[in-house]
């Protein structure tokens, strides 16, 4: 089956299996090893992109379920070799270990400030709350996100 989509900004055509997984078509076939698949029954969280704009948990999705649709993954946070504010958060407040869970955080972070510039730390703990790390204990990856919410703010304010 022929499915088209724009994957972190380029459009791409590819023949699938109808069956296939969002997460195997973007690190098999589009090679975006980024996303990582994890429980693969949607409980861990490491597998989350975003599809126009909401973040999904790819590996309960189909790859044909996106035909038509905008796919961003975690390659397309950096640009130009300049991290998202929530990528520096995350280093800034030490907010990964293993890294695994990384991903799936940094893409679900995104979309919440993209949609609530300044959250609570009670919406940010609701937002992440579909996602597993199991090295971290939330606190820094809290902490991580408000630093990037408190820098875009800046930003927006300097602009």
């Amino acid at each position: 089956m022929e499915v088209t989509m724009t994957v972190n900004g380029e459009r791409v055509t590819r023949d699938v299996e109808p069956r296939l997984l969002l997460v195997h078509f973007l690190r098999d076939t589009l090679d975006l090893t980024g996303t990582h698949w994890g429980c693969d029954t949607s409980n861990c969280g490491a597998c989350v992109v975003q599809v126009d704009g909401q973040p999904v948990k790819s590996c309960t999705m189909l790859a044909v379920m996106c035909h038509g649709h905008e796919v961003r993954t975690v390659e397309a946070l950096e640009v130009d070799g300049v991290l998202d504010p929530i990528q520096q958060g995350f280093h800034e407040r030490h907010a990964l270990q293993c890294g695994f869970c990384t991903p799936g955080m940094l893409m679900t972070a995104r979309a919440l400030l993209d949609e609530n510039p300044d959250p609570t730390v009670h919406e940010i703990r609701t937002a992440i709350s579909g996602a597993i790390c199991r090295c971290t204990g939330y606190k820094n990856i809290v902490s991580a996100v408000r630093w990037a919410a408190d820098h875009e703010a800046a930003a927006r304010q300097e602009s």
